[in-house]
């Protein structure tokens, strides 16, 4: 089992709908365009998703300098749309209870919608974890993807 008393969580605000958040979360076309930090990329026949409880999803991130990929990939746990989705994330062939879980909560706001990122059983904090850093950039990507600035 994971150590779930370790991880991070952040929040952001987008001038978005839960609709438009929830859709490039769960879209296997919008998570290419948008699910990976600056100086990488998702090519979209990489992206495989199947957003049910119990369904996988499986993804690749490419260094864009090196050509290095890394495939990353789990089991969705919650899905209640436009409202909560859990998943785990990891190597994709982990075992779910061995694997971090990831929960992106959306709630309506007066200037859009706030979204609460948590990841679950991973060490690092803002500045020095490679986990926090790297999530951090993926969702000023996000962001970017939602026609906004990167926050």
């Amino acid at each position: 089992m994971i150590n779930t008393t370790e991880g991070f969580t952040l929040v952001r605000t987008f001038d978005a709908t839960r609709e438009e958040i929830w859709t490039a979360w769960t879209d296997p076309d919008s998570v290419a365009k948008w699910w990976h930090p600056r100086g990488t990329s998702t090519p979209r026949e990489t992206v495989d998703i199947d957003a049910r409880v119990g369904g996988r999803y499986t993804y690749a991130m490419v260094n864009d300098a090196t050509g290095e990929k890394v495939v990353t990939g789990g089991t969705y746990l919650t899905v209640d749309p436009f409202e909560r989705l859990a998943f785990t994330w990891g190597n994709p062939d982990d075992d779910p209870d061995d694997s971090p879980v990831v929960t992106v909560t959306l709630e309506p706001v007066a200037d859009g919608t706030r979204m609460t990122f948590e990841l679950r059983g991973v060490t690092g904090a803002k500045g020095d974890g490679y986990f926090y850093d790297g999530w951090d950039a993926t969702l000023d990507s996000l962001s970017e993807h939602l026609g906004g600035p990167a926050a």
